[in-house]
């Protein structure tokens, strides 16, 4: 019988300083735990306070089942990607390249494509909350000059801002920083049709897989694109967000 080879000390030490030291498959993993953390859903920045306009099309019966939600996800999608995840590339650039200028003018162009009170205080207030949880958990000087522009009140301090700054900080691609922009932007709606809708959450589940498969396609087109190319036109989503605001009965902040 054929026995397994057993690896030797030699051997085992040699994988072990290979990984622990940061080599190509060290550095892999932690890139990769890196990603998981920053673009975990339930990352507290408090996303769950949030719908994006799902709970007045519940409300209006634009969203009543699994197909109905699967296409507003879809189309939430595709408007975060050619709006919000074009300044977040365009961010992540200049946050690597240390334009601090840059940054904050890109910053001021994705508030000034918010139409409504609403989606702008949940831009702003997600941006400070992901600075804040960097600032504490990996401080960096990017993040640190952008947190005080904040405060001062020099810059708005949008999310998808704060998540280019954290993923150059990070020394993650802008790719990544895309897809984790991408797939929080539809969890974060499927998270909130579990708790507004009679859905089993399998149904859910495959919603938000079906709504990432676009996701590399979407990097693709973005990639190229110019920061005046950033278009948020979506005006269903925008009514939408405007009855919310007059609503007497609400379960979520937008």
């Amino acid at each position: 019988m054929a026995t397994a080879a057993i690896p030797t000390t030699t051997s085992m030490a040699t994988a072990t300083t290979i990984t622990s030291s940061g080599g190509p498959d060290g550095a892999g993993v932690l890139d990769l735990l890196r990603l998981l953390q920053f673009g975990d859903s339930v990352l507290p920045v408090g996303a769950f306070s949030f719908s994006a306009g799902l709970e007045s099309a519940v409300q209006q019966g634009v969203v009543r089942d699994p197909a109905t939600l699967q296409g507003f996800v879809q189309a939430a999608v595709r408007q975060a990607a050619t709006g919000d995840g074009i300044a977040l590339l365009h961010a992540h650039r200049a946050a690597a390249a240390g334009d601090a200028a840059g940054v904050l003018k890109i910053d001021q162009a994705v508030f000034n494509r918010r139409l409504n009170e609403e989606m702008r205080t949940m831009t702003v207030r997600m941006g400070r909350k992901l600075a804040e949880l960097c600032e504490h958990v990996r401080p960096g000087e990017g993040m640190r000059e952008w947190l005080a522009a904040i405060k001062a009140a020099a810059t708005p301090g949008t999310y998808p801002v704060a998540q280019a700054i954290a993923f150059a900080g990070l020394g993650l691609p802008e790719r990544d920083a895309f897809a984790a922009h991408q797939y929080g932007v539809a969890s974060m709606l499927v998270g909130a049709a579990v708790r507004l809708m009679r859905m089993n959450y399998l149904d859910a589940q495959a919603v938000l897989f079906a709504a990432s498969a676009v996701a590399a396609d979407d990097y693709a087109a973005a990639a190229d694109t110019t920061l005046d190319d950033m278009a948020t036109f979506a005006p269903v989503m925008e009514v939408l967000s405007g009855i919310h605001l007059r609503s007497t009965v609400r379960l979520f902040m937008s």
